[in-house]
């Protein structure tokens, strides 16, 4: 059903770290869909309501194909043997090729919790005679990206030049006044966000760039992607 799953463990996680990719994807025709574990609240200007609206309309700037709410608590998110049934079940029933999941290393307890639920669940949704849902399916792969929290340069194993894309994600972006408002002393969490995508554009030759890590090994077929 889906060519890539981005696993967010609130909203606007996903439009944080790679909106910029998942609106050039969809421009390439890739199906894309978003997975937020939580509903993020409760947050000092948020609602359980303001927050779905707020959603709603990046989901539609982003044009997904796909997106739900798993409704695990937020705050409190761990990667629970039930938490895992369940999500396993959401990648048997969208079948996805990629994983997108938050750095595993991170200062807010929730990421950190979310990419340990993503790897396990990955696993398991690939099990027979389990009493899961749907048919078996294994995702080829589990990509990091970026989050905001943890003021740390890791060393990406690829960047995605977004330059083409970087309005959409600043669109996706203002959709979120509850957590981004613009009357923030700066630096904002956006202008870090917009600071992060110009450094590594200007790292790999771009204007705007968002970095990935991955724990396993990323095979190339040709060259003609690199730039």
């Amino acid at each position: 059903m889906l060519d890539a799953l981005v696993i967010a463990p609130h909203p606007d996680d996903a439009e944080l770290g790679m909106g910029g990719t998942i609106a050039l994807l969809r421009s390439q025709g890739k199906r894309v869909g978003i997975l937020d574990l939580t509903d993020g609240e409760p947050t000092p200007r948020g609602s359980p309501e303001t927050r779905a609206r707020e959603t709603a309309a990046a989901t539609r700037e982003l044009g997904l194909d796909w997106r739900e709410n798993l409704g695990l608590p937020n705050r409190r998110l761990r990667a629970t043997l039930a938490a895992r049934a369940a999500l396993a079940g959401v990648i048997r029933r969208t079948r996805p090729r990629w994983l997108f999941a938050p750095h595993w290393v991170d200062a807010h307890p929730d990421h950190v919790a979310a990419t340990r639920l993503v790897t396990a669940a990955r696993f398991w949704a690939k099990l027979t005679k389990c009493d899961l849902p749907g048919d078996p399916w294994h995702p080829e792969r589990i990509y990091h990206y970026a989050c905001v929290h943890l003021k740390l340069l890791v060393r990406p194993a690829f960047v995605v030049d977004v330059s083409t894309t970087w309005e959409v994600k600043r669109r996706c972006l203002a959709c979120y006044a509850s957590q981004f408002p613009g009357d923030a002393a700066p630096p904002t969490v956006i202008d870090r966000v917009e600071a992060a995508g110009r450094w590594w554009g200007a790292q790999t030759g771009a204007l705007y760039g968002e970095a990935f890590t991955a724990r396993e090994p990323i095979g190339l077929r040709n060259f003609g992607g690199l730039f």
